[in-house]
């Protein structure tokens, strides 16, 4: 076990996490919650693996795949903004309709064979610095580094720019935010679509970059809800929401390493020996997801961690605010 290689691919698969938590961030704040990021994601992710074996085009697979994703995401929006219908049924609706067409259309699919993958690189001088080069700037996709660059531009977005300011109030008061002039339903609708691109683009990193190829549902494992218990975890904020990313990616390899030696410190290794102890620890990242759901579910202490206070409640022009 080296944890350097570990907390090195925790950045990489974390980066799938990252996307597809900002995603859920931005349609959170806007007051929507959309459960749905898992079948966005499947999408998302064999369009891009169909879309790179028809042209060659790995570019062309990740635009499709973000197109694909949004428009699921605006099926969620027209269903819970338009209808005011309930959030959380549409949201586990659109998980289980973009699963079922992920599998149709991703039929034969893992049998396509071989494709060129987004490519990875390593970042000079920076890949020199002690310890951080080699995990953050040694060998990685460059999805890994589009992640590094959303970072900040989400963060100044939400925090410093006007048009993150709007955003902000619809999710915390759209009666006030309709009075002073924002069209609250266009505005929810934008951040749906986004966050459902966003999610996409975490499906088609992993079939293009991360884990190449098409597994069926295998091929993003759960970490859709990961993502949604990270935004709780992360409390709506871009930052935490990477550190949580990265640390469940770290977890998630170590898991898987902790398995191979024979021993560990001097003993013979437990989870070498017992294979039920591996799957007691791949278990452990989506037993968290469930804690912080279930934590991230009551109302109040929701609150009390900084939630959109209009979140999961829709907006109906001239009835009483929230």
């Amino acid at each position: 076990m080296d944890p350097i290689i570990i907390l090195q691919a925790g950045v990489a698969s974390g980066t799938v996490l990252l996307f597809a938590t900002i995603g859920e961030i931005f349609a959170e704040r806007s007051g929507v919650l959309n459960l749905g990021v898992e079948g966005m994601m499947l999408m998302g992710a064999m369009s891009a693996f169909s879309v790179t074996v028809a042209t060659g085009n790995g570019w062309l697979g990740l635009l499709v795949a973000m197109l694909m994703a949004g428009l699921l995401a605006i099926l969620h929006g027209i269903v819970t903004i338009h209808f005011q219908a309930d959030q959380v049924v549409s949201g586990l609706a659109l998980t289980f309709l973009g699963t079922g067409l992920s599998l149709v259309f991703g039929e034969g699919l893992s049998k396509a064979g071989t494709i060129t993958l987004l490519p990875r690189f390593t970042v000079p001088l920076l890949s020199a610095i002690p310890v951080v080069g080699p995990i953050f700037f040694t060998d990685q996709s460059v999805m890994v580094y589009v992640g590094f660059a959303m970072l900040p531009l989400v963060w100044f977005y939400i925090n410093r720019t006007r048009p993150g300011l709007h955003l902000r109030a619809i999710g915390e008061n759209p009666t006030a935010a309709d009075a002073m002039g924002l069209n609250v339903y266009q505005l929810r609708y934008f951040y749906v679509f986004l966050g459902g691109m966003l999610a996409g683009l975490a499906g088609g990193t992993i079939s293009l970059a991360i884990s190449p190829g098409w597994f069926s549902e295998l091929t993003t494992s759960g970490q859709g809800w990961i993502a949604v218990g990270l935004v709780i975890f992360a409390q709506w904020d871009p930052w935490r929401a990477a550190f949580g990313s990265y640390a469940f990616g770290a977890l998630r390899r170590a898991i898987l390493d902790i398995q191979g030696p024979t021993t560990l410190f001097g003993f013979n290794n437990p989870f070498y020996y017992n294979p039920y102890y591996g799957f007691f620890m791949q278990m452990l990242p989506y037993a968290f997801t469930i804690i912080v759901l279930i934590i991230g579910s009551r109302q109040a202490l929701r609150q009390r961690l900084g939630a959109p206070a209009a979140l999961g409640l829709p907006y109906v022009r001239g009835e009483r605010g929230h």
